[in-house]
């Protein structure tokens, strides 16, 4: 996948939107999860697609590698 930059609500700015860039996909079947990376932080996100809306949680989403 190739990585690309959109806006997504960030948790730990309690909803406020800011940019992300989105490294990877993992899907297990039930759930799509996003591999995000915001302000050096890599994290997990979703994405709503009812308001096509990401939600960046860089608070308790954190992926130490």
């Amino acid at each position: 996948m190739t990585p690309f930059k959109t806006q997504a609500h960030i948790h730990s700015l309690d909803g406020a939107i800011d940019e992300i860039t989105v490294l990877d996909i993992k899907e297990d079947g039930r759930q799509t999860i996003y591999i995000v990376d915001y302000r050096g932080v890599k994290c997990s996100a979703i994405f709503n697609p009812f308001n096509c809306t990401y939600y960046a949680d860089d608070v308790y989403g954190r992926i130490n590698e």
